[in-house]
């Protein structure tokens, strides 16, 4: 407790983590199989339940002087592994789909990408609106359809489809024509 003599509000700090450590180790010890075992049946993988339920403690314990009901505990700890669950699963799907992109790419027979041709098209990308070079790079670059891209610039599947429109003919006049 050296580092806050003279601060109050750290003192505080101090006090409430020491006076905490019996019952979060005591929390830890009531509740670390349960946590490890909906994990598991969450996930099906006795490592990565385990990850989860570590990860969802020190979630749960960062938060555990918050909580306006401690015995709210339990609750809090099965919902913070459900969705550690759900950004495993989501994660997981894309880097599947990051690896069925690699592999849908030829690996050989295919010439070196033009160095120079690319750094003229990102100049020219460079060159074109933010909104509609967002909305291309998205789209073309990131692979994602219209609605996805309209979702994440926050506007109309409608309105996506014009900026990407849009995007690709002052990308062409950039170009000079030239498609890139």
């Amino acid at each position: 407790m050296e580092a806050s003599q003279g601060d109050p509000e750290l003192e505080t700090v101090e006090r409430i983590r020491e006076e905490s450590k019996p019952r979060v180790e005591e929390l830890y010890a009531t509740h670390a199989q349960g946590a490890v075992r909906l994990a598991y049946l969450l996930v099906g993988d006795q490592e990565i339940a385990q990850d989860i339920a570590q990860e969802a403690f020190l979630r749960a314990f960062g938060r555990f002087a918050d909580m306006r009901k401690p015995n709210s505990f339990p609750n809090y700890l099965k919902a913070t592994i459900v969705n550690l669950t759900r950004k495993h699963f989501r994660r997981r799907g894309l880097e599947r789909l990051y690896v069925e992109r690699l592999r849908a790419r030829p690996a050989h027979g295919v010439a070196p990408p033009n160095v120079e041709q690319q750094q003229v098209v990102t100049q020219a990308l460079l060159k074109v609106p933010q909104r509609q070079r967002a909305a291309l790079v998205l789209h073309y670059y990131e692979d994602l359809p219209e609605y996805q891209v309209a979702d994440l610039l926050g506007v109309s599947e409608q309105a996506a489809r014009s900026l990407v429109a849009r995007g690709r003919k002052t990308l062409r006049e950039q170009l000079g024509g030239v498609r890139p």
